[in-house]
């Protein structure tokens, strides 16, 4: 099931977070003991608490027996370049790595288009660790595109940018998606 998180959710999500971006650096090169620095558990705690209050990002999580086990954030995008009017912004879709395969995933990534038609939005934007090739490689089978922006990421790694057309979306022009410099 996938529905609104709420603030009693927030341990939850920070768990799948932890589990979900700690496979990945790791798998990339990271050290786990690097990443597990109590004061960025906390950093996220605080974050996701945030980011449930927020009137510009919506948040969910899919639960199965109960428990957390995928969570979705999506809302306006970042930068303020960036028309909102055009744009919406998947920020974080995280899967606790022994439900990956599963189709959980999958399901969370559908509610992000879902967003996108219910708001009207033509243009899906993400970032993605360049080394996280797992989840360059699902999101390309979902449609999503690199768009030629990077951003400085952990370990001498960039972040990539990636943009998806909505269904029955029209194209943006390039300039409602770039950031500054571009």
């Amino acid at each position: 099931m996938i529905r609104q998180a709420t603030h009693v959710d927030v341990e939850g999500i920070v768990e799948v977070h932890t589990q979900a971006r700690t496979a990945y650096y790791v798998v990339g090169g990271l050290s786990a003991d690097d990443l597990a620095d109590p004061a960025q558990t906390q950093q996220r705690h605080d974050g996701w608490a945030r980011a449930i209050q927020s009137p510009d990002r919506v948040v969910k999580c899919a639960v199965q027996d109960g428990k957390i086990v995928g969570i979705l954030s999506m809302g306006r995008p970042y930068s303020p370049t960036i028309d909102a009017h055009m744009v919406g912004q998947l920020y974080q879709i995280h899967v606790i790595p022994s439900h990956w395969g599963n189709g959980i995933g999958a399901r969370l990534h559908t509610s992000f288009v879902d967003y996108l038609t219910d708001s009207s939005l033509p243009t899906g934007l993400l970032e993605v660790w360049e080394r996280n090739t797992r989840a360059q490689s699902f999101y390309r089978k979902l449609g999503w595109k690199p768009d030629g922006d990077r951003r400085p990421g952990p370990n001498g790694s960039d972040y990539v940018f990636l943009r998806l057309t909505a269904p029955a979306g029209d194209q943006p022009p390039q300039s409602a998606i770039r950031r500054p410099g571009h």
